[in-house]
């Protein structure tokens, strides 16, 4: 009996077994399988035709070339300062208010004796200019002589840039005379070369260039802005997206990746011309601007590859 019961388990075990073999046999079969016509994702870019330019940046500092000197006109006491470093002031404001030695000695007495007069002795010092006060030499309460200077202004008139231009670019002036400026704040200004000025920095071996600017924005002197000088200028040309052109590892050659249909990438090589930050003159083959070439994804592929265009690039 034992052993009947021994067999018959012995069955159902192996029964199982097998049913669980099949199940998982019908699962293998009705796995999904990958697609191997799938090809590569790549997202793509097409030539543009336009202007193209090869240019050089360089710092131009913002200056003040004159600045005017307030002086005291009479020998006196400074009764008022109206005025701080840093300030800016307009032309005909206030600055010092003087009370002469003698006005401080009689005025008194001569309103004393005729209180009609209204006697005080002071005399008002007036700004010459609009401008910054750069430099301020005495407090209120101080004796200052006629002729001393009490402040210096800075001229807004003699407002400038400075472009510090290594001299062998000095070539390319020609086709710079008017050029933008942009201020680390992301301000543009206009502006038009100028003079240089008739020294070069012996070490650095640049010559300072004066850029003008005409703008109603208070500009603080010593701000340095970036100036692009063009030094190479092409119309009508035909570039690529930098990522749409690849190189070997010493970038002697180079190509790009062309599509031919819908699903079909080839290789073909380039000759470049000028180089931007984000494009490449493409000097030969003579692409269509309807020509879609690989913008992403197109690293390492064969000459000729499976590829899937997809909207846009994958996110890292």
């Amino acid at each position: 009996m034992a052993l009947k019961n021994y067999i018959l388990a012995s069955f159902f075990v192996t029964v199982f077994a097998l049913q669980a073999c099949k199940e998982k046999a019908a699962d293998a079969n009705t796995a999904p399988v990958a697609d191997a016509s799938t090809g590569t994702p790549v997202t793509i870019t097409h030539p543009v035709k336009g202007l193209m330019q090869e240019t050089v940046t360089l710092n131009a500092v913002s200056s003040f070339l004159l600045k005017s000197f307030v002086k005291a006109n009479a020998n006196g006491y400074l009764q008022q300062v109206n005025i701080h470093l840093g300030q800016y002031v307009q032309k005909g404001e206030t600055l010092f208010v003087i009370t002469t030695k003698e006005a401080r000695a009689l005025g008194n007495t001569i309103n004393t004796l005729d209180t009609l007069l209204q006697f005080s002795g002071n005399i008002a010092i007036h700004s010459p200019g609009n401008g910054y006060i750069t430099q301020l030499n005495y407090h209120a309460g101080d004796y200052v002589l006629d002729g001393e200077p009490l402040a210096a202004i800075t001229d807004n008139r003699s407002f400038v840039f400075l472009l510090d231009l290594p001299y062998e670019l000095k070539p390319y002036l020609p086709q710079n005379r008017m050029v933008n400026l942009v201020l680390p704040d992301g301000t543009q200004l206009s502006g038009k070369m100028g003079t240089p000025l008739p020294t070069v920095d012996p070490t650095a071996q640049t010559q300072s260039f004066i850029i003008r600017v005409n703008t109603n924005k208070q500009i603080p002197e010593n701000l340095i802005a970036k100036v692009n000088l063009v030094k190479v200028q092409k119309t009508n040309t035909l570039s690529l997206s930098k990522a749409a052109v690849l190189s070997d590892e010493v970038q002697s050659n180079f190509w790009v990746m062309k599509m031919i249909d819908s699903v079909t990438a080839i290789k073909v090589p380039v000759q470049r011309g000028l180089e931007t930050n984000a494009a490449v003159e493409i000097v030969a083959p003579a692409f269509k601007t309807t020509d879609s070439i690989l913008l992403t994804g197109n690293y390492g592929l064969p000459d000729t590859a499976k590829v899937m265009i997809i909207s846009s690039p994958p996110k890292e």
